[in-house]
């Protein structure tokens, strides 16, 4: 008769296919390498079936795999799911979570709510992880990620929990030097400062009572971050579209064309992938959903 199967393995079986290598699994769980490896071969012997196709960098399902993992991943989600509840509603939320937003955003807005939320639960530990570049959230062990824009990844599982607007801004002295432009079709002859993580950095559609129209920029400076986008503009280097973020104080940026539309962004949640969702990401993401709609009221309602 087979040894009762160890079902502290399927655990362990699905974290390795979602972080899609034995060493991303082990950082994710926050155990040795050689452990992931033990755990596997036990389930595979207890199954009678090779499970992954190993290589020196990554490992992949092989067919008896795939079918392992369709029918283990809902049930495990499920029953962690379930017991996190259950947890929730017996004892405060501890541990750690780790967000990860751009630099502007966590500044104005997520650190200060991370701030109110750490104070109602005193026993989790907040580590905030600011970066305008996308992360690797299963090989960094990131909870949620706070992204700006629009999610091309359709794959992606995401919650939206606001918007924002967005406007070109110059700053005095470069109005002052070389003079506002006065149609949206006139920036193609100024100098632009390209965001490269946009995917169409360079054009911009601008809308007004019926009217479009479509600029295509000329690069001047091309930067990843928008601290260093923000600095560039006020240099007087050149003009450059900037999320205008809930009262937010710019009295160094001039906005362009405020009789003009931008196409609004969205501010998004995004989770790791599996079905599985931590109370802690959870109980946050509620939280900072009904702290950007009560930031948005305070703004609107101000004289």
């Amino acid at each position: 008769m087979n040894k009762a199967l160890d079902l502290n393995t399927l655990p362990i079986f699905i974290a390795t296919v979602e972080a899609g290598s034995f060493t991303a699994a082990a950082d994710k769980l926050g155990c040795t390498k050689t452990k992931i490896s033990l755990n596997i071969k036990a389930l595979e012997k207890h199954l009678g079936a090779v499970l992954f196709n190993r290589t020196t960098r990554q490992v992949t399902l092989t067919d008896a795999g795939h079918q392992l993992y369709l029918a283990c991943q809902p049930l495990l989600a499920k029953l962690g799911e379930t017991l996190s509840e259950a947890g929730t509603s017996a004892q405060a939320l501890s541990g750690t979570l780790r967000i990860t937003a751009p630099v502007d955003h966590m500044a104005l807005l997520l650190a200060p709510a991370a701030a109110a939320f750490g104070k109602r639960h005193p026993g989790l530990t907040v580590e905030l992880r600011s970066g305008d570049k996308v992360s690797d959230m299963v090989r960094e062990g990131i909870d949620l990620s706070i992204r700006m824009g629009w999610l091309k990844d359709s794959s992606l599982r995401a919650q939206k929990l606001g918007e924002f607007e967005q406007r070109v801004m110059a700053s005095a002295g470069y109005l002052q030097e070389i003079g506002t432009p006065k149609h949206p079709s006139e920036l193609k002859h100024h100098p632009w400062i390209e965001f490269s993580p946009l995917p169409s950095a360079l054009t911009w559609t601008f809308e007004k009572a019926g009217e479009r129209v479509q600029v295509q920029m000329q690069s001047s400076f091309r930067v990843d971050n928008t601290s260093a986008m923000r600095s560039l503009i006020k240099s007087n280097a050149g003009l450059s579209v900037i999320a205008t973020h809930l009262g937010e104080d710019e009295p160094d940026l001039v906005p362009l064309f405020s009789d003009w539309q931008l196409p609004r962004g969205g501010i998004y949640a995004v989770f790791p992938p599996g079905a599985f969702i931590p109370a802690k990401v959870r109980a946050f993401v509620d939280f900072y959903r009904q702290w950007l709609t009560e930031q948005t009221a305070d703004t609107e309602n101000r004289p």
